[in-house]
């Protein structure tokens, strides 16, 4: 009887689990890759166009951040780091 109510206490662990470790080590952090891009964005010289281009990607991988959804939200940071050529 120890060892059913073990496993249903690892069970139900396993499960409230909200991020596998495996999920969590494939995208890094969306706070680390959006310094990245503040950083590029600050060094870049920007037309207007990109700008508004840069602006509209960082606020999509923001709401994503925000969402922990790390892993698209890098990918939008990564988009508009291209964006100012760095």
């Amino acid at each position: 009887m120890n060892k059913l109510v073990l496993a249903l206490a690892l069970g139900a662990a396993v499960i409230a689990s909200p991020v596998s470790s495996a999920s969590a080590a494939t995208a890094a952090p969306c706070e680390d890759t959006l310094k990245t891009l503040r950083a590029a964005e600050a060094a870049a010289k920007l037309s207007d166009a990109d700008k508004a281009k840069v602006s509209a990607l960082e606020t999509k991988g923001i709401e994503r951040c925000n969402a922990d959804d790390d892993k698209r939200a890098d990918d939008f940071f990564a988009q508009a780091i291209k964006v100012t050529g760095k």
